[in-house]
């Protein structure tokens, strides 16, 4: 078994200049750790079928779920059940280290939300 960090592990961009490494990747299982610069966010989505757990490392994240906001600081936690819609963000001065556990992986589970004022200008 080899150790696994930051410096070895897959590593990809994603949203507004976020890092994100792949420490475990497996059919089952995915944990990775993210990065998130000031004044970034995600776009709001949903899983269909992966639940996911947020961990802070370092900083705090505003995450919303399911229209509910939720101010997550260092070692705190929220569980996103799956089908939930959530968004993170970092509006803070400083970046936001967390770990997201997902299980089954949520890659290829993602459906985007848009946010609309009323439902007569959603269209199918």
């Amino acid at each position: 078994m080899s150790k696994i960090s930051t410096l070895n592990a897959e590593h990809y961009k994603w949203g507004d200049a976020c890092d994100g490494w792949h420490l475990l990747k497996q059919d089952d299982l995915s944990i990775i750790h993210e990065k998130m610069p000031p004044q970034s966010a995600e776009v709001r989505h949903y899983h269909v079928f992966s639940r996911q757990f947020f961990f802070i490392l370092n900083g705090e994240l505003l995450i919303e779920k399911d229209g509910e906001e939720i101010q997550l600081g260092v070692h705190q936690g929220i569980e996103i059940p799956a089908g939930t819609s959530h968004q993170i963000r970092n509006e803070s001065a400083h970046p936001a280290e967390f770990l997201v556990t997902s299980q089954p992986p949520a890659h290829g589970d993602r459906v985007v939300v848009k946010k609309v004022k009323s439902i007569s200008t959603v269209t199918l």
